[in-house]
């Protein structure tokens, strides 16, 4: 029989120090044959060609020197270039403060997060009668220290102060945190806020500790910084210019081959730019339906390659669409590089593209502001249909969250894979993918080749909209049936805390269309031969 522990006995692990990850031998093998000589390029090309300019060898070269000397003369313009958008994109955030109410809104649920009774093995989804356990309608109220509830919650919070002991955190920086959280500002003297917004603060505060069940120390901590992800240093490395022709030259050849291969077509819908795959034979009015796969962050089409491939050998008989996101996938010299779309942007242009397309009906409960004429050549009509099927990957999550919070109809079967928009409101997303500290050569991969992407840190770093891209359970349609919603995450995922997700969906009782690899990492689920890959394709084929 499990003796229960008294408060007395409960370890407290918001305030245990982490410890400093050291690296493997992995980091080192990335950094030296992978990272080091392509962040080498530019460093190098200002060496050769001022040097040769100096020394006056040029009209002494061979051919293949001037073309070499040409090439480098590329790279330290290039870098001239990249640096002023750097410049650029470090400026105040383009997106100001959020609707008010939404963002406290949405605070308010993270403080309720957690605070139901919920059983960490989830209820039995056969004989649960609730359709929404767990639902967001605890009240809040005043935890002692030692609630297993408050602890957990002290011990996720932390991370917004990059893991820092909880008991050395002071109300300055979380004042600091909290204003950013609102208004998405630096928070200037408490002294000279408005009446409205010290309210708002404080009120803010006084939840914060009755959730945490302690009373955070006035005054202010040095040592401890708040993660302010829109307000924070924009972390970018350069990559040399013929990196960015790589990229570029490849998604163009991949292009091509989607169109002569599979007989995708490719085009633009108020700025959206996608591609999509109709087989002859299909028919919308009796036909299976369409699926939309939302693409994470990486290289585009180059990166999603191989999945598209098995994606559409797959689904033979269906529509495919790929929404292309050239501001995530680092895609220099499209027009939108540092202009990404923002949530209604996104949203409205892809129900007006299912329109145009002739998968949703025109008229129906969901309305869209963009309106565009009919895409020429096209014989869809508008028929019987009422949605898709819509398979996200990691950052594409983030999408699929906007569309089932504007127009939950749409979706009609939902797959998220590696998702990165549950629990993003706990930090570890944030933290892990821009803040911590690389210790293996996935993570430095991730990072360097990603991360620090000048497209991706503005995308991440400056138009990030947390109440937008945090999606909740109740929040998505049908999220316990297996047939209708999959969820797949993977135990050794860098970048989201796997068993964590995994734990706020079982405990509102999604259990069979759970599926986890303990051994699985970011990405893994996409690629041939994993565990949980083929379970992907036969979930859509259903």
């Amino acid at each position: 029989m499990a003796v229960e522990q008294s408060p007395e006995t409960i370890t407290d692990i918001s305030n245990i120090p982490y410890p400093e990850r050291r690296r493997t031998v992995s980091f080192y093998v990335v950094l030296f044959f992978l990272v080091g000589p392509l962040w080498s390029v530019i460093p190098l090309s200002w060496l050769f060609v001022t040097y040769t300019l100096h020394a006056g060898l040029l009209w002494g070269y061979t051919w293949r020197g001037r073309v070499v000397f040409v090439a480098a003369l590329c790279e330290v313009f290039f870098s001239v270039h990249h640096y002023r958008l750097v410049r650029h994109i470090s400026g105040p955030s383009p997106i100001g403060p959020g609707n008010l109410a939404e963002v406290q809104a949405a605070f308010t649920r993270v403080l309720k997060s957690g605070l139901a009774s919920l059983p960490e093995d989830g209820f039995d989804e056969e004989s649960l009668d609730a359709d929404r356990p767990g639902s967001p309608a605890e009240s809040i109220v005043t935890l002692q220290p030692s609630d297993p509830r408050a602890i957990d919650f002290r011990n996720c919070m932390r991370t917004w102060f990059r893991k820092a002991p909880w008991s050395s955190i002071r109300a300055q920086e979380v004042y600091a945190w909290l204003y950013w959280d609102i208004y998405n500002a630096a928070l200037p003297p408490l002294e000279s806020l408005p009446r409205s917004h010290r309210v708002a603060l404080d009120e803010a505060l006084d939840l914060l500790q009755k959730r945490s069940g302690s009373v955070i120390s006035p005054g202010s901590n040095a040592d401890v910084s708040p993660i302010r992800l829109t307000l924070d240093n924009v972390n970018v490395h350069w990559r040399p210019f013929f990196w960015y022709v790589f990229v570029a030259s490849s998604n163009w050849a991949l292009k091509k081959w989607l169109v002569h291969s599979w007989g995708a077509r490719f085009g633009s819908y108020n700025g959206l730019e996608y591609c999509v795959r109709i087989p002859k034979e299909w028919n919308a009015a009796s036909g299976p339906r369409p699926v939309l796969f939302l693409h994470g962050l990486g290289l585009g089409l180059t990166q999603y390659k191989i999945f598209l491939t098995h994606l559409l050998h797959a689904l033979p008989d269906r529509p495919v669409l790929v929404p292309l996101q050239p501001h995530i996938s680092q895609e220099f010299f499209h027009p939108r590089f540092l202009k990404p779309m923002n949530r209604h942007e996104t949203t409205s242009c892809l129900v007006g593209l299912m329109r145009q397309l002739g998968w949703v009906p025109e008229k129906d409960n969901y309305s869209t502001d963009a309106e565009s004429e009919v895409e020429e050549g096209s014989s869809q009509k508008p028929s019987a249909m009422t949605g898709v099927v819509v398979l996200s990957h990691s950052n594409g999550s983030y999408v699929h969250a906007w569309l089932l919070k504007a127009h939950p109809e749409m979706a009609v079967r939902s797959c998220f894979v590696d998702p990165v928009t549950f629990c993003s409101w706990e930090g570890d997303v944030c933290y892990n993918f821009l803040y911590s500290r690389c210790a293996t050569g996935l993570e430095l991969l991730m990072r360097y080749f990603v991360g620090t992407e000048l497209g991706v840190a503005n995308t991440i770093q400056r138009h990030f909209d947390w109440p937008s891209n945090s999606l909740w359970y109740e929040e998505i349609p049908n999220a316990r049936d297996p047939e209708k919603t999959m969820y797949v995450l993977g135990g050794n995922d860098a970048i989201v805390k796997a068993e964590r997700v995994k734990r706020y969906l079982s405990s509102h009782g999604v259990r069979k269309g759970l599926y986890f690899d303990p051994d699985g990492s970011h990405g893994q689920a996409l690629i041939t031969g994993g565990p949980t890959h083929g379970a992907i394709l036969r979930w859509l084929n259903l």
